[in-house]
């Protein structure tokens, strides 16, 4: 079994720029540049032949060429009364949405059952532990919520592999796409 999901990544000075955020929160456990991304579809663990099946039906994702998206704002994910992550939101993006859609369909062509949840585009910046305190994850949250970053151009999307640390989860490029 591997486990795989279809993302963006993030060049390196949108990196960079949000490296210089991601402080001064006690119990985040903060991305680094190489786990930054903006999830398109999560496929979780399938067989190899249904990887093949869908990386081939990903060929059809691929189309209307280049757009660009931009990072816009922070929030955090949690239930009931404790915050999981923190993230950075993208702009809505109709040309985003619809890829994402295509990377769905992809997955349910190749015989592939994934989640029934609205897409909600992202880009994870910590998760957080336990003992958090909520006070503070509110006080970064609106320190940084005016968060905005340039167009950022996509032209390109990735089918990744993920396996899960100690350290956090490792990711793999297994393809990539050209839109």
């Amino acid at each position: 079994m591997i486990r795989l999901f279809t993302a963006l990544s993030v060049p390196d000075e949108v990196a960079e720029a949000l490296a210089r955020r991601q402080t001064g929160l006690p119990g985040a456990n903060w991305r680094t540049a190489d786990q930054l991304h903006i999830t398109l579809a999560f496929y979780g663990g399938i067989d190899e032949r249904r990887a093949d099946d869908l990386s081939i039906e990903l060929e059809r994702a691929a189309t209307g060429g280049p757009f660009a998206i931009a990072l816009s704002g922070v929030g955090a994910f949690g239930d009931g009364h404790r915050t999981h992550a923190i993230w950075a939101g993208v702009a809505p993006n109709e040309r985003l949405s619809v890829l994402a859609g295509r990377c769905r369909s992809a997955a349910e062509r190749a015989a592939i059952s994934i989640e029934r949840r609205d897409y909600r585009p992202h880009l994870t910046l910590a998760y957080l532990k336990p003992q958090t305190d909520p006070d503070r994850i509110g006080a970064w949250i609106a320190d940084h919520n005016l968060l905005q970053s340039p167009p950022i151009r996509v032209d390109r999307f990735g089918l990744y592999s993920s396996v899960l640390t100690q350290g956090g989860s490792r990711y793999h490029l297994e393809r990539e796409y050209v839109l």
